[in-house]
């Protein structure tokens, strides 16, 4: 059997296809962007924040208390002094603040 040659035009709709396929198959998660949030002084810096649905924010313990970033939307757990932890924030806004000392309190809107 023998097989009929493609032409140029063909080939440039393929591989464009193909572009497209593989941009489709990247998640969002590999699109987000990270933020960072220190905790120092017994305070979130940035204490708000915007990012977009699906972005990361990594909390990082600056203090020699432990703290935690505690949302409905997410939970870092118990952050050890010099210890980060990510976390992927859903649309919406989320108050978040630390479990072990009530005046700590931040916010991210992600739209």
């Amino acid at each position: 059997m023998k097989r009929k040659p493609i032409s140029r035009a063909s080939f440039a709709g393929l591989t464009g296809l193909a572009g497209i396929a593989a941009l489709a198959l990247l998640s969002t998660s590999a699109l987000a962007a990270d933020h960072k949030v220190m905790i120092s002084d017994f305070k979130f810096s940035p204490a708000s924040l915007s990012v977009a649905a699906g972005d990361t924010v990594t909390f990082t313990n600056q203090d020699s208390a432990p703290h935690t970033a505690t949302s409905d939307a997410f939970d870092t757990g118990t952050l050890q002094s010099g210890q980060s932890a990510t976390v992927t924030v859903p649309a919406g806004k989320h108050g978040y603040k630390c479990r072990f000392h009530s005046s700590m309190k931040g916010s991210v809107n992600a739209g």
